[in-house]
């Protein structure tokens, strides 16, 4: 790139939509289909060189995104706005760009975001349903005691350590995380538990759903619940929830030009009108 280009060097954010089903994740890797590769040979194929992207978070394999950001430096003459649609122009069915927008060359998807927020969805009705499956854990065997769960998520926010819900194969340096919303909630059928937090560690939401889970249906009391994640138990939090049930919501910044009906909680909110008992 010649001095001259340098000088026109623009960043770019996009907001990102995905499916995850059919993707071993967000960070490129070799030999499995990731988003971050998609979208990168995209944007090569469109604008005619090579861009890195850079991710606010890495979702693993089979989670979705309704508000993914990214950010890549571009050169061109092609006004920041439109790029989404040239983009997509030529991104396979499951991916959408929502977004493109300029923003400072210092700022960065990752490490200028304040929070991240995700949602998990359970389906409890005992009668499957194709139209959510691939966006929900299909959970009806017991009922859940929303209450129960409540309580426990409750515990959780402020600033903790939590290793006992950290997959291994995690590159942070530490474990402390600043849980600073939670909610868990009953629409018919569903079960929506969602978590705003400074960061998240590797697996940390679908572990949490899993001993969550446990506390739900009466298997696990509130009192064990607290002393397993405080002692940092790892060992004793033995499931994951199915990766299709957790959504990535969105990420905030301190300055940000995206329109919040763009990037915020744009995910159909499951609701039905059937009535489910806690027993």
């Amino acid at each position: 790139m010649s001095n001259k280009q340098s000088q026109l060097v623009k960043r770019i954010a996009l907001i990102i939509q995905y499916s995850g089903n059919r993707f071993h994740g967000w960070q490129r890797q070799p030999y499995h289909r990731t988003v971050q590769e998609d979208i990168e040979n995209t944007i090569a194929k469109s604008l005619g060189y090579k861009v890195s992207i850079h991710g606010a978070g890495r979702t693993d394999a089979g989670v979705h995104a309704t508000a993914q950001v990214a950010h890549f430096d571009y050169v061109g003459p092609i006004p920041p706005k439109r790029l989404a649609k040239v983009i997509n122009r030529y991104l396979p069915e499951d991916i959408l760009i929502r977004n493109s927008e300029e923003v400072s060359t210092n700022w960065h998807a990752r490490f200028s975001a304040q929070w991240r927020r995700y949602r998990y969805t359970l389906y409890t009705n005992k009668n499957s349903n194709l139209f959510v499956k691939s966006f929900s854990w299909h959970y009806y065997r017991y009922p859940l005691k929303i209450k129960l769960m409540v309580d426990a998520l409750t515990s959780l926010l402020g600033t903790h350590h939590l290793t006992a819900f950290r997959k291994e194969g995690s590159q942070r340096t530490h474990s402390w995380v600043e849980i600073q919303d939670i909610e868990c909630y009953r629409k018919g059928a569903f079960v929506h538990v969602e978590i705003q937090a400074n960061g998240f560690l590797y697996g940390m939401v679908r572990l949490l759903i899993g001993m969550l889970v446990e506390v739900g249906i009466g298997k696990l009391s509130l009192a064990n619940f607290n002393q397993i994640w405080r002692n940092q138990g790892r060992k004793h939090v033995r499931h994951s929830a199915p990766a299709n049930g957790l959504c990535l919501l969105g990420v905030g910044y301190p300055e940000v030009s995206f329109s919040s009906n763009l990037y915020l909680d744009t995910q159909p909110l499951f609701e039905t009108n059937q009535i489910i008992c806690e027993d």
